[in-house]
């Protein structure tokens, strides 16, 4: 089968990479990342990517830099507070200047930054404009974290190419307003869940998730009415971002993904979905003649048992298996 795409990492280190070519992912797409860490070491790598050896070592890498959030916004101490819609343009401007193949935004509050509003916009409408029409004007897509369905709404009224997590939180709790879903489909908006997480028994859900409404089951129902609903859903995990979204696990988010009742696209949401979504089918995320020998061949057969992806007999980057 075509090896894995992850669609959600947040990486810096050679070490971290490995882990997730060991787990068959050969293309991984970094949306956050301190002071162009992830983009530098990127750019390293395709200095020498005509060394079968440098390719043999490491994913493909689609990075984003330093996702553009507001001055003590989610994740601002990664560099990318900004405010205004002049200056939300120029950062733009330095992402593609620097090399990213991407931009993330941070539209609303996060999880893992006090003091930030996981049911609230960051950033007022005129610069989430200017940011996507900055972008596209650019050539680059952009990808939104948004919890909060105002922060969704907004992104799809500004344009926005992918949205991660969409949690849909309200101020009373969970709302997924059907007409809203409705236009992410028709306006062809990729949304990565980020469903799956190495949870042991008896832990607790930490308290800003349980005072929005969250529950595992109920997401698990809103992730599969988005599927039926028409929008196209990718995998990934948010690796890196909590020791319970470890690098390595995406073969069993693909398997929650499933559990979501999202069974038929389970694969090429790791696969050809996820490589669309990153920009990179041109040269893999499916089994076809022309493209990069990207393999993972497993013990078992995920068609009918999606576990076996986490059974891995080998993994082949780029033609050369490791």
């Amino acid at each position: 089968m075509p090896s894995l795409s992850r669609a959600e990492l947040s990486t810096t280190i050679a070490d971290s990479l490995r882990t997730e070519l060991a787990a068959g992912v050969t293309t991984v797409r970094d949306l956050g990342d301190h002071d162009y860490a992830v983009v530098d070491h990127r750019n390293d790598a395709v200095a020498g990517r005509d060394n079968p050896a440098v390719n043999a070592r490491s994913p493909a890498i689609v990075a984003s830099g330093p996702p553009i959030t507001t001055p003590d916004g989610h994740c601002a101490s990664m560099g990318g507070g900004v405010h205004g819609v002049e200056a939300v343009r120029r950062a733009v401007r330095e992402r593609a200047d620097r090399g990213a193949d991407v931009v993330k935004v941070m539209a609303t509050g996060g999880m893992m930054t006090a003091g930030t509003d996981v049911r609230a916009c960051q950033f007022t409408h005129d610069e989430m404009r200017a940011i996507v029409d900055e972008a596209h004007r650019l050539g680059l897509p952009v990808t939104a974290h948004a919890h909060a369905t105002a922060g969704i709404e907004q992104c799809v009224d500004a344009g926005v190419d992918g949205i991660e997590h969409a949690g849909f939180f309200g101020a009373d709790g969970i709302d997924t307003p059907p007409a809203l879903v409705r236009r992410i489909a028709a306006a062809g908006i990729v949304v990565c869940p980020t469903v799956g997480a190495d949870v042991r028994p008896g832990t607790v859900l930490p308290d800003r998730l349980i005072k929005a409404g969250f529950t595992p089951e109920g997401r698990r129902a809103q992730v599969g009415a988005l599927y039926r609903a028409g929008v196209t859903l990718i995998s990934g995990v948010d690796a890196g971002i909590h020791p319970a979204k470890p690098h390595g696990y995406l073969p069993r988010s693909i398997a929650e993904l499933a559990a979501c009742g999202v069974p038929a696209a389970a694969l090429a949401s790791a696969t050809s979905l996820a490589a669309k979504a990153c920009g990179v089918s041109s040269r893999t995320g499916c089994l076809k003649a022309g493209l990069d020998a990207d393999l993972l061949l497993v013990h078992g057969d995920p068609l009918h048992d999606l576990t076996a992806l986490q059974n891995v007999h080998t993994v082949f980057r780029a033609g050369h298996r490791l």
